[in-house]
């Protein structure tokens, strides 16, 4: 039986050890044939969506991870647009709603409100949240 999942990401893309985990559980679902509709970035998790970060050259580079997941299953990566503008990550529509000289989005990421994520809660048979 396969499961559609969505998952939660709350933790920053580096620091601690959530967003990696939920990574590597990504990955898993796949690898088991399970559906990964969509990873949703929330609180200081919308920093897995900056262009901006340069992991060390012995890092693991866990944006360029989310975005190849993300191309290569057809997986959405979404971050909470208010959580991401208080945190100073910005898409390119708020760059130029705002009035901001630049966008630090990454490539394969966009933003989205709560409604998006509830929306898919209700069509996802498990939601998990790291």
């Amino acid at each position: 039986m396969t499961l559609n999942y969505v998952l939660v990401v709350s933790a920053p893309a580096y620091g601690r050890q959530a967003s990696l985990t939920a990574y590597r559980f990504a990955q898993a679902l796949i690898k088991k044939g399970h559906t990964l509709m969509s990873v949703f970035f929330y609180q200081d998790g919308v920093s897995n969506a900056s262009s901006l970060t340069v992991p060390a050259n012995d890092e693991f580079d866990l944006i360029a991870a989310w975005q190849k997941l993300a191309s290569s299953h057809g997986v959405r990566l979404e971050t909470c647009i208010s959580a991401a503008l208080r945190r100073g990550q910005i898409g390119e529509e708020e760059a130029k709603q705002y009035q901001r000289i630049a966008s630090n989005m990454a490539v394969g990421f966009s933003q989205a409100g709560l409604g998006v994520l509830s929306v898919s809660m209700l069509t996802a048979d498990r939601v998990v949240q790291f």
